[in-house]
């Protein structure tokens, strides 16, 4: 009953954070040392990226991992860190709406309270089946789970461009928001007009990717946006430190590429209990 009890307090404070007057800012986390960083940063809550996830357990993003083995990662993320974890599930590690339903409780029993779950290339309808399956899961289990679901015809490029598109995207939240999402997720697009055209059209928290070259955060909850990810970013950023490393290491012999690393100590220091 104390888990259940701790479960909904972070699920509503999770909740709370998604408001376009200071949107929620994740840095989104692959491992229990990247969580550690971000949520030692002030975080106020810590996602994953699936795609680092993946890779830092030797698989593809896509849904190429093993259900168990996303689950044990979250659920050692969770015991990681103090604040609120939401965690990508990808398309719902599940070949339908039932197991994704089974992911959904082994997620709750890892101690997250929010997910990400994508439509891909599924269609609108199956997709929103997961939702729901999704949603009757976190139903039995008493908990008002964070539902964040993926519409991905922007990034993806699903549809005739322009009006056409927006009017898709806007469609397929409706109908998401029935089947039991929380809040709408459109990656692939970070334009001021478009934003603003999503916030205004969906009634819900928007969630917008972004990366090098978009708005700002305080500029994308001016436009209406409640959430803002950085997705994979910061997990491609590490794993470039990586390869620069590695080919300077063998040009020449250099270790220019490793300036401003973490010290040893300060991330050592950070996984002590």
């Amino acid at each position: 009953m104390s888990q259940n009890l701790e479960l909904n307090s972070k699920a509503q404070a999770f909740t709370a954070l998604h408001d376009p007057a200071a949107p929620l800012a994740l840095a989104n986390a692959w491992d229990v040392a990247s969580a550690r960083i971000v949520a030692s940063a002030g975080a106020p809550a810590v996602a994953t990226t699936s795609a680092g996830v993946a890779w830092s357990l030797g698989a593809p993003d896509g849904d190429a991992l093993a259900r168990d083995r996303a689950l044990d990662l979250i659920a050692r993320l969770v015991a990681a860190v103090p604040v609120p974890v939401t965690a990508d599930i990808e398309g719902g590690f599940g070949a339908d709406a039932a197991a994704v339903g089974e992911t959904v409780t082994g997620v709750l029993a890892a101690g997250a309270v929010g997910i990400n779950i994508e439509d891909g290339s599924r269609p609108p309808a199956e997709y929103a089946e997961r939702l729901a399956a999704a949603r009757a899961a976190a139903d039995r289990a008493g908990v008002p789970l964070y539902i964040n679901a993926r519409i991905d015809t922007y990034l993806r490029g699903f549809g005739e461009p322009g009006p056409a598109r927006l009017d898709e995207t806007l469609a397929r939240a409706a109908r998401y928001l029935e089947a039991g999402a929380s809040g709408i997720f459109v990656p692939g697009v970070h334009d001021p007009a478009t934003v603003a055209e999503l916030a205004k059209g969906i009634s819900a928290p928007l969630n917008i990717l972004v990366g090098p070259g978009a708005p700002t955060v305080a500029e994308l909850g001016a436009l209406g946006a409640a959430r803002v990810s950085l997705g994979s970013w910061v997990a491609e950023a590490a794993y470039a430190v990586v390869r620069r490393a590695a080919e300077q290491l063998a040009a020449d012999g250099g270790y220019g590429a490793l300036t401003g690393s973490l010290a040893y100590g300060e991330l050592n220091g950070l996984l002590k209990d």
